[in-house]
């Protein structure tokens, strides 16, 4: 089976048989003399059973082949069936284990190598500052712009460089500098960078960063202006705090000396930052916090005091393909009423900040808030979402259409698997009820989408309906003689004896219920994550 875009590989052949990826090859000959065992033809006497029988057994084989085979396993593990079945070159033909390792390890650094020579890397971004009062004055509505290009190149294994540039103009005036910058990764612990700058703020320096320890680093730097001859020193340290924070502290000397310290944190569905910073003719403090509601959506609030800022920031963004994003942020402060638009694409941005107005007017600072807010949640709630469901609906069901027979013929091969295992798995919950022991009282696989919906909104023979799938029964029959169900990770949950994929393409997960001495338990898991139960923190 090909393995699905985007994900990880699918790993059948070890759900087939209930092992982990990285099982030995004893463990893998106790699964297949237990699966043969259940899937033996000559256990069978009716015709049909026999025959069932026999295509589980022939899969069951097909996998112990393939796994319990050194040089097929390697080349399963890296390209998948398609690697076994499509006469699949890795070079000259190899017989033994370890020329089938130098020859993977040799097209692994081919690749490496041409991903080095390729790997270069754009950004840049356009601003322009936009002014309704001076537009409303008589003058023109553009108060300046500014814009800027780098771009990074890894040009060796250990060397990287990057060229950028900066234009701006405001008003009667402008400038601009041209930057190039010689990263050398000196150590997998040290780098030293090389720099130069031509333009306004004309300068050359050299900065060197070390990893202290595991957790911190620190970097040193020395920058000359080729107009005035100033020097400046910078030091820096960096301090992993926790998993998902860390904090830094950085020093700098010369015509305007600073010191400031600094705090991030990084989480799945949030970030935040602060920084408190004092100079020798200024001081300044700014935070910043960003939520994610959804994939695609997310709000912001950020806000700035100091000796020339006081200024607070709310707004929020959303994704609108998979390289773009929007977002609308309102600011109001001592420099003014501000609308912020911004375009995210790729390494690119095209942010426009609007002056509404220079004085802080109660009135026009509400009614700058509250309309872009109104006209947002109006226009998400009956124009674009109806849309973008719309849209989902046509993809899945043109997507339900392609795999129709698919998915049938895998759902009628489920439910012969299932046949099979019905007899053992009573059994097992029947012990496992009269020993108070774990048992699956409701299993369903499938679309996310369906298995949010409720109980009885899935009862109904739709199109949703149709991408789930009742896994009850097989699930129970893995339930071992401890009262104890793993799943592992990495390892797609179709590929599991009894399951199907019941809707292809789509992400699928998988919902269960289960009781242990007595006391009722829920969990729902993605299609590649570990699974262990019975825990406490699925007890409802």
């Amino acid at each position: 089976m090909k393995e699905e875009e985007g994900g990880p590989p699918n790993r059948e052949l070890y759900a087939l048989l209930h092992l982990s990826p990285e099982a030995s090859d004893e463990e893998i000959r106790k699964a297949y003399r237990q699966w043969a065992q259940v899937y033996h033809p000559d256990k069978y006497q009716a015709p049909q059973m026999k025959e069932i029988a026999t295509e589980n057994f022939q899969r069951i084989c097909e996998a112990y082949e393939i796994l319990s085979d050194e040089s097929k396993r390697q080349i399963y593990d890296i390209y998948g069936m398609e690697g076994l079945t499509s006469g699949l070159e890795l070079g000259p033909k190899l017989n033994k284990a370890e020329e089938i390792k130098e020859e993977l390890e040799r097209l692994r650094r081919r690749k490496d190598q041409e991903k080095v020579s390729a790997h270069v890397r754009p950004s840049g971004s356009i601003l322009a500052n936009l002014s309704l009062p001076q537009f409303l004055d008589g003058g023109g509505i553009i108060r300046g712009m500014a814009m800027s290009s780098e771009v990074q190149s890894q040009i060796s294994k250990r060397n990287a460089i990057a060229i950028g540039g900066n234009l701006a103009v405001n008003g009667n005036s402008g400038g601009g500098a041209a930057t190039a910058v010689l990263r050398n990764q000196i150590s997998p612990v040290c780098s030293i960078e090389f720099m130069a700058s031509a333009g306004l703020r004309a300068l050359i320096g050299v900065q060197i960063s070390r990893n202290l320890s595991l957790h911190s680093t620190a970097t040193m730097g020395i920058a000359m202006s080729l107009r005035d001859g100033s020097i400046n020193l910078s030091n820096s340290w960096t301090r992993q705090l926790s998993e998902t924070s860390s904090g830094n502290i950085q020093l700098a000397l010369g015509p305007e000396s600073s010191v400031a310290v600094g705090w991030q944190k990084k989480e799945e569905k949030m970030t935040a930052a602060g920084e408190i910073k004092i100079g020798t003719s200024s001081f300044g403090a700014s935070a910043h916090y960003t939520h994610c509601f959804s994939t695609k959506s997310h709000g912001r609030i950020a806000g700035r005091v100091g000796s020339s800022a006081l200024e607070i920031e709310v707004g929020g963004g959303r994704k609108i393909s998979q390289f773009s994003t929007v977002r609308m942020l309102y600011s109001v402060g001592i420099q003014g009423i501000f609308w912020k638009f911004e375009l995210h694409r790729g390494g690119q941005k095209l942010i426009v900040p609007i002056l509404l107005s220079r004085h802080l007017n109660a009135m026009i600072a509400t009614g700058a808030f509250v309309i872009p807010t109104s006209l947002y949640f109006l226009l998400k709630t009956f124009i674009v979402k109806p849309y973008y469901l719309k849209r989902e609906k046509q993809k899945t069901l043109e997507n339900m259409e392609k795999t129709s027979a698919q998915v049938q013929e895998a759902r009628a091969a489920a439910e012969k698997a299932q046949q099979l295992l019905q007899n053992v798995a009573n059994r097992k919950r029947s012990r496992q009820q009269e020993t108070g022991g774990l048992v699956i009282t409701k299993a369903l696989y499938g679309s996310q989408k369906a298995l949010k919906r409720s109980d009885e909104a899935r009862t109904a023979k739709d199109d949703l309906a149709l991408q789930v799938l009742d896994v009850t029964l097989p699930l129970n029959f893995l339930v071992n003689d401890s009262g104890q169900l793993k799943l592992h990770e990495g390892v797609k949950k179709s590929g599991i004896m009894g399951f199907c994929d019941p809707c292809p393409g789509e992400p699928k997960q998988l919902h269960i219920e289960y009781t242990y001495h007595g006391e009722r338990y829920e969990v729902v898991v993605d299609d590649y994550k570990e699974l262990l139960i019975p825990q406490v923190s699925h007890q409802i």
